[in-house]
């Protein structure tokens, strides 16, 4: 479970990260569950991520192209990232080719068969007249609310998420597959999954998964031709 000092540690790592990989990168992706609960009041920024969005200022100033995805932690954006941060948000799948390699990006929540309790509860939590309504809560009893719910819901999956749990159970391996019968992509990347995975679903496709940075602090990187999932090792991690 997230905790203070746990939870700075991983914002400075990642802070570290993105001071890194400045220094060769023309785009950036954030494919969503940045924020383990992000809701944007009119007036209110949730407390915390000082240091994590001041460096997406940093960067996005510099000339550095970031994406974000909205995930289903953090998908209540309604304009802060745009207006002060210059980062386009994506609320579903985004497609894009670079150097001849077409890509399917997505945070993955929501997409595949079955999953029909969460895909009501997504369309709920969608919903611009619901988001109003939880706008009228006062920040400290809305969002002590909505981290009571999420820790819930990081232990109901907290056994799914440490395995793949096969081909034919996996909602985003058989979405791959069934996009595939009628459109071609070199790469699917999700991020809803937090667990690192790289499958090949058949020749000249490959779905990645991101992973997460609670446990594996794990990205992936395109050099022009491949993708390649990886791991950051940082002195803080020691």
């Amino acid at each position: 479970m997230p905790n203070k000092e746990g939870s700075l540690l991983r914002e400075k790592i990642l802070v570290e990260w993105l001071t890194n990989a400045s220094k060769d990168a023309s785009e950036i992706y954030i494919l969503g569950d940045l924020f383990d609960f992000w809701y944007e009041y009119k007036t209110v920024v949730p407390k915390g991520y000082v240091r994590l969005l001041g460096k997406l200022a940093e960067l996005t100033d510099s000339g550095i192209k970031i994406t974000a995805f909205k995930g289903n932690h953090d998908m209540w954006m309604f304009g802060y990232f745009e207006e002060e941060l210059n980062i386009p948000v994506i609320s579903d799948e985004l497609i894009i080719e670079r150097n001849g390699k077409k890509f399917y990006l997505h945070h993955g929540d929501g997409i595949g068969p079955g999953d029909k309790t969460y895909k009501f509860l997504r369309s709920v939590f969608r919903n611009p007249f619901c988001q109003w309504l939880f706008g009228r809560l006062h920040p400290n009893f809305g969002i002590g609310l909505a981290n009571f719910f999420s820790n819930r819901s990081r232990k109901a999956n907290k056994r799914d998420d440490k395995a793949y749990l096969g081909d034919d159970k996996e909602f985003t391996t058989l979405f791959c597959k069934e996009t595939l019968k009628t459109e071609h992509f070199d790469y699917f990347i999700f991020g809803h999954r937090h667990l690192p995975l790289e499958i090949e679903l058949q020749e000249n496709s490959t779905y990645i998964n991101l992973g997460d940075w609670v446990h594996y602090f794990t990205y992936a990187v395109f050099d022009g031709e491949k993708v390649e999932l990886k791991r950051e090792v940082s002195t803080l991690l020691a």
